[in-house]
């Protein structure tokens, strides 16, 4: 048996009491020589309408100011064609129908709209005991004075939904605004780590065309290899900045533990050696932002050593898990001898943003010299 949603039964609710209401407007109509049922129909039929339409299948001319703006005209226009008949009795359903209108143009309207259409939706609505209380004023002033109150809780309801709709793509906005600042640091950390890996290995090459031509080939791989992951990296981050979805965070380039493989292999170089000790402790399901902020710290430690530690031959990155909580070091044996021109050692933010990154996490991050000569810079994350 299929199940009916809350929402829809919801709707069928309304719907049917919607058509109470209006069945209770007709009899009153049809109690009335003149003007007749029709006009009464023909106003609740466009009321029911504007109302009702299902959304997914509302065109494309059918906006809240048309829906709201004309069924109020044609009560309005029915309340001055009735203007020669006293005591035209009006019942529930007409209000009802107004009402929900004017929640729809408080609430949906453009801003350019929405004052007039609520002006509109409002004067139909207090119209209506003019329809039948002409000859009794202060039953009219009573009525009227009801129907001020109605307006006044739908119009503040949908003002107030209207609100929570604008904080809400504020915050989406803003949400979206962080993403992509964060998304350009990435692009300018993945880059600048590959294109300093470009420049070593441009060096190296140019001390081996002498020395050890035969060995070059594998050197130039590398500069092929880190060129094109930048130009991916560039490409995969523009992307995802030129996205206007939400899917866009799911495609942010970050990495995970596993990727710290690859950065491993990528570095490594005739004079550079890499080692990853990773301890069989290390979970592989920990939360998707601590292993992104672990790649990142090895990426960020990693473009350190070869901008500020060129002389350093042997790189040891550590992965490790005890206690509930994961701890990543990276440490070099230089002695902070660098080839790089001072143009490319950077800005000298790269382990402040690491360190707002791991802090944001309650981890804890490092970076200092070791005994006797050598780097390290070490963060702890809670796992």
């Amino acid at each position: 048996m299929k199940s009916v949603s809350p929402r829809g039964l919801a709707r069928g609710f309304g719907i049917g009491a919607l058509a109470g209401a209006s069945l209770v407007d007709l009899a009153y109509a049809a109690g009335n020589d003149e003007p007749g049922i029709l006009p009464v129909t023909a106003v609740l039929l466009i009321g029911a309408v504007a109302v009702l339409w299902p959304a997914d299948r509302r065109p494309s001319w059918l906006t809240p100011q048309v829906r709201t703006v004309v069924p109020a005209v044609t009560s309005c226009l029915y309340t001055v064609d009735s203007a020669p008949y006293p005591e035209t009795l009006f019942g529930p359903g007409e209000l009802i129908i107004l009402l929900c209108l004017l929640f729809v143009a408080v609430r949906h309207c453009s801003r350019r709209w929405v004052v007039m259409c609520a002006a509109l939706d409002g004067a139909a609505v207090l119209a209506l005991p003019v329809r039948a209380l002409r000859g009794m004023p202060d039953t009219m002033m009573g009525f009227m004075l009801i129907g001020l109150v109605l307006i006044g809780l739908t119009a503040g309801f949908a003002a107030y939904l209207r609100s929570l709709d604008y904080r809400r793509t504020v915050a989406v906005s803003e949400t979206r605004r962080s993403e992509r600042l964060a998304i350009a640091a990435d692009l300018h950390d993945f880059v600048a780590h590959h294109v300093t890996g470009i420049l070593v290995q441009t060096q190296v090459a140019r001390m081996m065309a002498t020395s050890r031509p035969q060995e070059l080939d594998s050197v130039l791989a590398g500069i092929e290899h880190a060129a094109t992951q930048a130009l991916a990296s560039m490409r995969r981050t523009v992307g995802v900045l030129r996205d206007t979805g939400t899917e866009a965070a799911d495609r942010r380039p970050v990495g995970d533990l596993a990727g710290i493989v690859g950065l491993t292999d990528g570095f490594a170089s005739p004079i550079q050696k890499v080692s990853l000790l990773r301890d069989a402790t290390v979970p592989d399901d920990l939360p998707h932002e601590v292993q992104a902020a672990a790649f990142r710290v090895v990426q960020e430690a990693l473009t350190n050593v070869r901008r500020h530690a060129g002389d350093a031959t042997q790189v040891t990155v550590r992965l490790r898990y005890e206690a509930g909580r994961l701890e990543v070091s990276v440490a070099d044996d230089g002695r902070g001898g660098s080839r790089l021109p001072d143009a490319a050692h950077g800005g000298g933010f790269g382990l402040v943003g690491l360190k707002e990154r791991v802090t944001a996490l309650g981890g804890d991050v490092h970076a200092g010299p070791l005994i006797g000569h050598g780097w390290e810079v070490r963060a702890v994350f809670p796992g």
